[in-house]
């Protein structure tokens, strides 16, 4: 939870920032400072919103740059936890009135946001852009969400779930006290671009208990990560919103466990859609078995695509984070073909996962390469999907 001000363990501290909070064991923890670079507010009223990727903060402060009152600034999370300078809108979103209560769509690219400087219904309308490229200044003429929505009063706070059927917004009108919360359906044409959740739990994989986790998901082939959540620390359960139009990556990480990464494909999604898939972790144990789910290979080759890269170098790092470990890297086809060619066909895979490992300076004597062919189904060879399951490679703990 994005909280405003800086806190001590005594509660508020003062001073300028935002803080956050997370809800562990169904407690609240400290606020935790946000570190953004070069932060300056020099008004007396800011807002901010977290978008569900965990790394796409939207501001609105007053700074020596605002092209009038209080304006629009995003900030993004590095790798080392900060957060970047704020960069201005531009001039498109930012008038030389306020512009407040920013909102980022599940989409990342649908900004939702009440401003006093554009042509409107009253003080405080809401307006909806999108933005056009990566630069984050360049977006496509506001619109006012109309009557409906806007007012003589302020109107404020615009919110939407990952669904985007529903929107909840605040507004001075018709309130029983100063404001109150409304909620309202989304006509179709200023709804956001539509996402996927994808929700489960993160088990471990021997004992099936819940565990406390983080996930990260990338895009593929590149392996750029775009965004993070946290699982629930007793039910182990994860929710996080992903765009369309991507083959994605994505796994859950625990000390003293290896991930079993998940790929989900959604280049044909083109609606609100829910996925339940739960994650699995391996204890670092003698032993255990871990399926690389994100190599992918040309078809009756021994070739990995360019997208297997990210599952392949995550292999390298487990091998050089845990220096005494041993494993088999183990090869499986499924029923067709000569049951002596996919012998071959596994071995050869097998081999060129040993050989890369190798390549990236993992000693071969702690690596053996074993082709089994179509001799150890997961399921029976009786459906294309469960053939699919059974074109596979493991790797197998032999040494910890």
């Amino acid at each position: 939870m994005l909280v405003g001000h800086l806190y001590s363990k005594e509660g508020l501290s003062g001073g300028d920032g935002l803080s956050i909070s997370r809800k562990i064991d169904g407690a609240w923890t400290m606020p935790e400072k946000l570190n953004i670079r070069n932060y300056d507010n020099q008004g007396k009223f800011f807002s901010a919103y977290l978008a569900n990727d965990g790394k796409t903060l939207l501001i609105s402060i007053t700074r020596s740059d605002t092209q009038g009152g209080e304006d629009i600034y995003v900030s993004f999370q590095t790798k080392n936890g900060t957060w970047t300078t704020p960069l201005n809108l531009g001039n498109k979103i930012n008038t030389a009135s306020d512009e407040y209560t920013p909102f980022l769509a599940s989409d990342l690219t649908t900004l939702y946001f009440s401003s006093d400087g554009m042509p409107g219904f009253g003080k405080g309308d809401i307006y909806m852009s999108k933005r056009l490229d990566d630069s984050w200044k360049n977006w496509s003429e506001p619109v006012n969400l109309g009557p409906v929505f806007n007012t003589a009063l302020s109107d404020y706070y615009f919110t939407i779930p990952a669904s985007g059927e529903y929107a909840y917004y605040v507004s001075a009108s018709q309130a029983k006290g100063a404001s109150d919360i409304f909620r309202i359906k989304l006509p179709k044409e200023i709804q956001p671009n539509a996402v996927v959740l994808v929700k489960g739990r993160v088990l471990n994989a021997v004992t099936r208990k819940p565990l406390a986790a983080k996930i990260y998901y990338e895009t593929l082939p590149q392996g750029d990560t775009k965004g993070e959540a946290n699982t629930e620390a007793i039910s182990g359960k994860y929710k996080m919103v992903l765009p369309p139009g991507s083959l994605y990556g994505f796994r859950a990480s625990c000390p003293g466990y290896l991930s079993v990464n998940e790929n989900i494909n959604l280049n044909q999604i083109d609606r609100y859609v829910e996925i339940e898939k739960d994650l699995l972790l391996v204890p670092i144990e003698a032993g255990q078995m871990v399926r690389l789910n994100n190599l992918f290979f040309d078809s009756r080759k021994a070739e990995f695509s360019e997208a297997s890269f990210p599952e392949l170098n995550r292999l390298v790092n487990i091998m050089n984070e845990n220096p005494s470990i041993e494993i088999e890297i183990g090869g499986h086809t499924d029923q067709v073909g000569s049951e002596q060619d996919n012998v071959l066909l596994s071995q050869a895979r097998a081999d060129k996962i040993r050989e890369y490992l190798s390549q990236k300076g993992i000693s071969t004597g702690r690596m053996l390469a074993k082709g089994y062919g179509e001799s150890k189904p997961l399921v029976p060879n009786d459906t294309e999907t469960n053939r699919q399951l059974n074109r596979r490679v493991e790797f197998l703990i032999l040494k910890k």
